[in-house]
């Protein structure tokens, strides 16, 4: 078993992501207000199964939309983090 803070939302591993940013990155993130850091997150999360998806068709551009979408699909569908 993992000790407690190896865990990816661990705030621990999170300021160590934090520290091996960018830091024009770091000092945008640091900028955000709370509701501009959730909409980004949302935004990504939204954008996540598109990009997928694009980069599958553009690595098997003979599969169908149907076959992409169910590759997406099934690849969030079981994701771990």
């Amino acid at each position: 078993m993992r000790p407690p803070n190896s865990r990816p939302g661990h705030p621990c591993n999170q300021l160590q992501l934090v520290s091996a940013m960018e830091p024009e990155v770091q000092r945008v993130l640091q900028a955000m207000t709370p509701a501009q850091k959730l909409r980004a997150t949302e935004r990504l999360y939204d954008s996540a199964p598109q990009l997928k998806a694009a980069a599958l068709r553009a690595e098997h551009p003979d599969w169908s939309e149907e076959a992409i979408h169910q590759a997406v699909r099934e690849i969030f569908l079981y994701a771990r983090s």
